[in-house]
């Protein structure tokens, strides 16, 4: 059964902005996914691919999926990059195919991602990860594609990159947990901020503080799913069909109506990746 929430009646029209729904987790239920979330106004996700092994399964389910659309499931996009968690894997020949597949890339394919450097917990081949990341910034420029960007404390390293290289379509600073200065600064060099199910919990006081008084124009909404669980559902797989609980979420903190933000934030979706989904 799909997910209920006070807005199941309203079916707005919402973005989920980062999704793996090619993980295996969903592999013995995905069209059912797919068909609940559009019954509760998930009308399109965007699935970021994290490494070379994913790029080609990411374009069969959506080529798949293009063949199969209907009005019963949501719009599906996608984007291709080498997540800094991967970097040991992959070397400069993956930049070279990824360049390659950007080139003659279908029209579902709208980002570059997801990229990013990651410092948690001195995560090893930090040099590697610097020279991918920084790679795939000069592919979205090449191919003016916009970014989706995965950052742990390394908001600063990042923000270096892009004022230095200004890729010039902007992207997605996905599952935003940084500094109000930081924010502003990504918003300057023409980024959109990713806010999921962290802010359903109470204790995240400044990434809620955040989603509550930053423009309602930089931001948008995700899941992360399967990965990212919100309150009251830890423990369990994360799911696209959760996008209306995060809107909740988000409408508790912000002085705007539930519509005003869905509206807003599935516009900054659209505009960042040039979407074209009838809405």
């Amino acid at each position: 059964m799909p997910i209920k929430n006070k807005f199941m009646k309203s079916l707005f029209d919402l973005c989920d902005t980062h999704c793996h729904l090619d993980f295996d987790a969903f592999d013995n239920d995905r069209q059912q996914v797919l068909e609940n979330c559009q019954l509760v106004g998930v009308k399109s996700i965007v699935i970021p691919a994290v490494s070379r092994g994913s790029w080609d399964d990411l374009d069969q389910l959506l080529q798949r999926h293009a063949s199969q659309s209907s009005a019963t499931t949501p719009a599906l996009y996608g984007a291709l990059g080498i997540h800094p968690w991967f970097v040991a894997d992959h070397s400069a020949i993956d930049i070279e195919h990824l360049d390659q597949l950007l080139t003659r890339r279908k029209p579902f394919i709208v980002a570059v991602g997801e990229a990013g450097l990651d410092f948690w917990h001195d995560m090893p081949c930090s040099s590697q990860q610097q020279i991918l990341f920084e790679a795939q910034v000069e592919l979205a420029i090449k191919h003016k594609l916009p970014l989706i960007l995965h950052s742990r404390k390394s908001h600063d390293q990042i923000l270096k990159v892009l004022r230095t290289k200004k890729p010039g379509a902007g992207g997605i600073i996905h599952a935003f947990s940084g500094s109000e200065q930081q924010a502003r600064q990504y918003i300057e060099l023409g980024f959109r901020l990713g806010f999921g199910g962290g802010i359903t919990y109470s204790r995240a006081k400044k990434t809620r503080q955040l989603a509550a008084s930053l423009p309602l124009d930089s931001i948008v909404l995700e899941t992360d799913a399967p990965d990212m669980p919100l309150s009251g559902f830890q423990g369990l797989r994360n799911t696209p069909e959760r996008l209306p609980l995060i809107l909740e979420a988000l409408t508790e903190l912000r002085k705007e109506t539930a519509e005003e933000i869905a509206t807003a934030t599935s516009k900054n979706a659209k505009q960042v990746f040039q979407l074209d989904t009838g809405g």
